[in-house]
């Protein structure tokens, strides 16, 4: 597809030390003290603005459903299309619960926006479940598109990030983060902060909320996010963000606390917002 045609040049980039011209958010001194084991943020055009352990694999949790929903748009799949939930997809590695029963049917575009901003597990599982071929074609299609955007240190195991073998760095989900600014309905999707679905037919609606608590503060302007979270991985979270007129893509991996990449967040904005005073 077109849009793969980018990303040599996005590679060499990320790959690079940061430019010697004028940084965009003016001389960075010091460091912004983050509490994330790893980290990274790129502007829009894939430059380097800050790193920290970028190279090091670590299981990214729901993070994965950000290549989980590319997948999904790339295979042009009808959006309308109704997808019921079944006993395929429950949760038989870390046993999590769900409010879409078996029985559950929603549209394959309300499926993809309640695994996006409330990291719905079975709705991602029926997304795989429902791509042709099923869901190991489905994280197939996962790593060689991974592989496109030259995300070199991830593997996919799953359509959901409950597995530990979904891996990456922060590094490579820079570059996911830039291929999925591309998707408009990544983007509207990430950042809707509460949805009402009906997924059945002679009960109310179920009201799903965002779980990126930044998109409540109205001093960030957040255009996509995602957060993930299981043991192995720590607390993750990935945006992208204009800061003082900048568009910035952030990836926060292996947190200790559940609100530490909200404080990393706000961290790293103080510091990238420091050099331009």
């Amino acid at each position: 597809m077109a849009v793969t045609r980018i990303f040599p040049l996005l590679i060499a980039l990320l790959l690079a030390p940061p430019t010697t011209g004028a940084p965009p958010f003016g001389d960075l001194s010091g460091h912004p003290d983050l509490r994330s084991a790893s980290a990274i943020v790129v502007d829009s055009a894939g430059n380097l603005i800050y790193g920290k352990d970028v190279d090091t694999v670590r299981p990214i949790a729901s993070i994965t459903k950000v290549m989980t929903a590319m997948v999904i748009l790339d295979s042009g799949l009808d959006l309308d299309e109704k997808i019921t939930v079944t006993k395929a997809d429950r949760d038989l590695v870390r046993l999590t619960g769900s409010r879409l029963e078996y029985g559950a049917s929603l549209r394959r575009r309300e499926m993809l926006l309640l695994a996006l901003m409330a990291s719905e597990n079975r709705a991602a599982a029926a997304l795989g479940r429902t791509f042709p071929g099923g869901t190991q074609q489905f994280v197939a299609a996962m790593n060689a598109r991974a592989q496109d955007l030259g995300m070199t240190d991830t593997r996919f195991a799953d359509p959901v990030g409950l597995a530990s073998e979904n891996v990456s760095t922060a590094r490579d989900l820079a570059l996911m983060l830039l291929a999925a600014h591309d998707y408009p309905l990544i983007a509207q999707a990430s950042t809707t902060r509460r949805l009402d679905v009906r997924p059945y037919p002679r009960r109310g609606p179920l009201t799903y909320g965002n779980t990126n608590r930044l998109l409540q503060n109205k001093s960030w302007e957040i255009e996509l996010s995602k957060t993930g979270y299981i043991s192995e991985a720590g607390r993750c979270l990935v945006m992208q963000a204009t800061i003082e007129g900048e568009d910035v893509s952030i990836v926060l991996l292996n947190s200790f606390g559940k609100l530490t990449p909200f404080g990393d967040s706000n961290r790293l904005r103080r510091w990238l917002t420091a050099g331009r005073s």
